[in-house]
């Protein structure tokens, strides 16, 4: 073995400390994991061979040890050439410990989206013998690693005129701020309680649909209290969407970006966690997706006190019926498992799939056609695909069937 082949087998790469690797996730008939640089937001797609490869460079293993691994895992050695390849892909995008980092192509991508991809900036040497001044493709990924994919679209910039603004200059210390106040709450002792409490809520909405469903209509002739009772389901969005940045904060995440997006007349509020699918565990992913809606919950909590207790006038007792409805709509509504509600990127997390409403489409039309392509998805990618796109089609159901429901309750009482 020649000194530069001796040089490459010895050679002990490493990460950037804020490169994430993603698990595996679902993507079609594929699987693969996603690599994000968090100092310039970009973010590609591996498969699960590469995937295998990278996550080993910390520093501490050798080419030759990683090979060994390898070998034993899939059967097969690399040879110093698509050693290269790899070293080569991972230096000019700026991965590598020693490399330069890539010029960022714009903001991160919002939460529970892949990072966007951007152009890269040409980094330093890979490895020895391996010049990173271009972004040479990968090895196919029988051999090696293909060509990396970029994980998602940029994201349009932010100003007045383009619909959104920033609110802080810096989120993810006011996050952090945020769960040194409330992090508390996140406790079991703290959250189970508020937990029960949220469910006897329900159990007393639902209950009481009958009167709320009226009590909702009436709102609707009464200006003045149909403003209140708007306002504060406003300030519940702007909750909703703090209590992501909380939890993800309190799992190890950042947020990127608070901010106002309009599309008049409808103003809201948003908070992108940047590391959304790079959280330590898919429970944790979920805990984060479903914070918002059980924020909604507990912000209804002391109105629903109210409601039951409290001596009021007929008008601001209606009134908060009202509110009680409307705020447990609007929680549930985040829940329904469509794109880009919360209950999407839940039920995404708990298919472990990447697109996954673009991903079920695309398998229950080859069904649909059957196009023999259907058969080469795996076992796990059919039943992710067959069970959203069937619980999909419930859903919408239960949907009309509601609405249907509350029409009929409202034009007979």
């Amino acid at each position: 073995m020649s000194a530069a082949a001796d040089a490459l087998a010895e050679y002990r790469p490493a990460l950037r400390p804020r490169v994430l690797l993603s698990d595996a996730l679902l993507d079609g008939a594929a699987t693969v994991h996603l690599i994000k640089d968090t100092d310039s937001g970009s973010s590609f797609r591996v498969g699960p061979k590469e995937h295998f490869l990278i996550a080993r460079m910390d520093g501490e293993r050798s080419l030759r040890e990683i090979g060994e691994e390898y070998a034993r895992e899939y059967g097969r050695r690399l040879d110093g050439a698509r050693w290269q390849q790899i070293l080569r892909m991972l230096g000019t995008r700026g991965l590598l410990a020693g490399a330069d980092a890539r010029t960022p192509a714009g903001p991160a991508a919002p939460a529970g989206s892949a990072a966007p991809g951007g152009s890269a900036a040409p980094g330093g040497s890979a490895a020895p013998g391996g010049s990173a001044a271009s972004a040479g493709s990968a090895a196919p990924a029988g051999s090696a690693a293909p060509a990396a994919r970029p994980a998602g679209p940029a994201e349009p910039a932010r100003g007045v005129l383009r619909g959104s603004v920033r609110l802080v200059a810096d989120a993810d210390a006011t996050t952090a701020r945020l769960h040194r106040a409330v992090g508390f709450l996140l406790a079991p002792g703290w959250l189970v309680p508020l937990l029960v409490l949220v469910v006897a809520m329900e159990v007393v909405v639902a209950l009481h649909v009958g009167e709320l469903l009226v009590d909702a209509r009436e709102l609707f002739t009464n200006p003045v209290l149909l403003t209140g009772a708007a306002t504060l389901l406003w300030f519940s969005t702007a909750l909703h969407e703090l209590a992501h940045g909380v939890v993800a904060r309190h799992h190890g995440g950042t947020v990127a970006e608070i901010g106002l997006r309009w599309r008049l007349p409808v103003v809201i509020m948003y908070c992108t966690v940047g590391n959304y699918l790079y959280l330590g565990s898919r429970w944790q992913r979920i805990h984060t997706a479903l914070a918002g809606a059980v924020m909604n919950l507990l912000f209804l909590l002391p109105f629903c006190a109210l409601w039951m207790s409290a001596p009021l006038d007929p008008a601001t007792h209606d009134a908060l019926g009202a509110l009680l409805l409307l705020g447990s709509a609007q929680a549930i509504a985040m829940l329904v498992p469509f794109p880009p509600l919360d209950g999407y990127r839940i039920v995404s997390q708990l298919c472990g799939a990447t697109g996954l409403a673009a991903s079920t489409g695309t398998y229950l039309r080859l069904v649909a056609r059957r196009d023999p392509a259907a058969a080469d998805y795996p076992r796990r990618a059919r039943t992710a695909y067959l069970g959203y796109g069937l619980g999909s089609v419930l859903v919408l159901v239960l949907i009309l069937a509601a609405v249907v429901a509350a029409a009929h309750h409202l034009l007979t009482v």
